[in-house]
């Protein structure tokens, strides 16, 4: 009895040590993912690199997520989920170290794919993870949740570390660079939580042969007229949240004239608005539904980028230190998170519904996928816009894939409508 009981509380305490290693770590992967507008804003400053180069850091941030999560989703529960998560932040742990010793552009770029590849496995790790955390539904979603709230932790309070660090007389001070010092030292203290933390993986461990079913039903996948469409849509949804995330530091140092600590702290108002606007968007669906709600946040993108850029536009030179010297319409154009943030997480959820379960983990390979290469294309084309023609006109284009976007989404509610996912005969079973 007294066995019993000894074990039963060290599987509690390795449940809780778990947990908590899980969404600190995701919380670290916000503050390290969303920090690359602020990278950008630095390396321009301190290593002079120019805008089309400083955008290429999405580039080694997103294809790495895309490709290391279809290659190993299949292979890591044989692999071990508590070492893929320890593998992880052992890389991410490496480069935060390199970084703060040898900076560099170079480096920077080695940083952000070490950070893609980690990810990768903490996410597709976790993913799997919290089914063998949970005994129901209602317990998944509940655990899903708590976790993703430290990604929005992490979010919201990476660009107030960032801005800690930077000089505000003299932004190009290396001196920023000793914020990986605390993120090197964050992933060793994940490490040893989930060193300290045991799980039974075995339930999680599929058949030898469900790579190769696997691959063939993400081919199965991506050939449906739907899927397509939600590809689409899910590539133009990052697009703009990257491109306006990534660049809105410089926007606010280059074209509102913030200094440059206030330029990355006031991004955080995005974050903020994502957080809000995906917390407030649930009894919204069930009163108004989601695609009148979706096709609502699309105009609401399109008014806020009409009304704020012309005004940004005429805004007086003049460096602002204080924030009660920024006009409103600097706070009012962050406020797209409000209208982007129920998008991906409405359309992500509309797919998955439509499918079989057993489709569910092919399907996320996919969602990642296109996220990330949506990711990359955002970030790089704002910044080539921002090069040569400006702030004004990279954020006024925002508009252009939002209402693509918005078409897309219509198109995929009818497809769904019209031939419904649930029972495809022409995939193959996953095993």
């Amino acid at each position: 009895m007294n066995g019993q009981k000894s074990a039963s509380k060290s599987a509690a305490l390795s449940r809780r040590l778990l947990i908590a290693a899980l969404m600190l770590s995701y919380a670290q992967f916000a503050i390290l993912l969303n920090s690359v507008g602020t990278v950008i804003l630095q390396a321009i400053n301190g290593f002079g690199v120019s805008k089309p180069e400083a955008a290429t850091l999405e580039a080694f941030k997103d294809l790495p997520i895309a490709l290391v999560s279809l290659a190993v989703a299949a292979y890591l529960p044989r692999f071990g989920l508590r070492r893929a998560l320890i593998v992880g932040q052992a890389i991410v742990a490496l480069a935060c170290l390199a970084m703060a010793l040898v900076p560099g552009f170079a480096m920077a770029r080695l940083l952000f794919l070490a950070t893609g590849v980690g990810f990768a496995l903490v996410k597709t790790a976790t993913y799997t993870l919290i089914g063998l955390l949970t005994e129901d539904a209602a317990r998944h979603a509940a655990l899903t949740n708590r976790i993703e709230g430290g990604f929005m932790l992490g979010v919201l309070s990476g660009y107030w570390i960032f801005g800690l660090f930077i000089d505000p007389s003299a932004p190009g001070n290396p001196v920023w660079l000793q914020v990986y010092w605390l993120l090197a030292a964050l992933s060793i203290a994940i490490v040893v939580l989930l060193l300290s933390a045991h799980l039974d993986e075995r339930e999680a461990q599929g058949s030898e042969t469900a790579p190769l079913a696997e691959g063939r039903l993400i081919i199965g996948l991506i050939v449906r007229p739907a899927v397509l469409l939600f590809a689409g849509a899910a590539f133009l949804y990052v697009l703009v949240e990257q491109g306006v995330g990534t660049w809105l530091p410089t926007f606010n140092a280059e074209v509102l004239h913030l200094s440059a600590p206030m330029s990355v702290q006031g991004a955080s108002i995005f974050a903020a608005a994502l957080a809000l606007g995906r917390l407030g968007a649930a009894p919204l669906i069930t009163r108004i539904g989601w695609l009148r709600l979706l096709a609502l946040c699309v105009a609401g993108i399109a008014v806020i980028v009409m009304i704020v850029v012309p005004l940004a536009e005429g805004h007086a030179p003049g460096r602002i230190e204080r924030w009660a010297d920024l006009p409103w319409y600097g706070y009012a154009m962050p406020l797209i998170g409000l209208c982007l943030a129920p998008i991906y997480p409405t359309i992500v959820s509309t797919i998955l519904s439509a499918l079989p379960r057993s489709q569910h983990a092919a399907m996320t390979g996919l969602i990642i996928g296109f996220s990330a290469l949506g990711g990359t294309t955002g970030s790089f084309i704002t910044g080539r816009v921002f090069a040569t023609f400006g702030g004004i006109a990279a954020f006024r284009l925002v508009v252009v894939p939002a209402l693509l976007l918005g078409l897309l989404v219509v198109l995929l509610d009818r497809r769904l409508r019209k031939a419904p996912l649930s029972t495809p005969k022409d995939l193959p079973a996953s095993t």
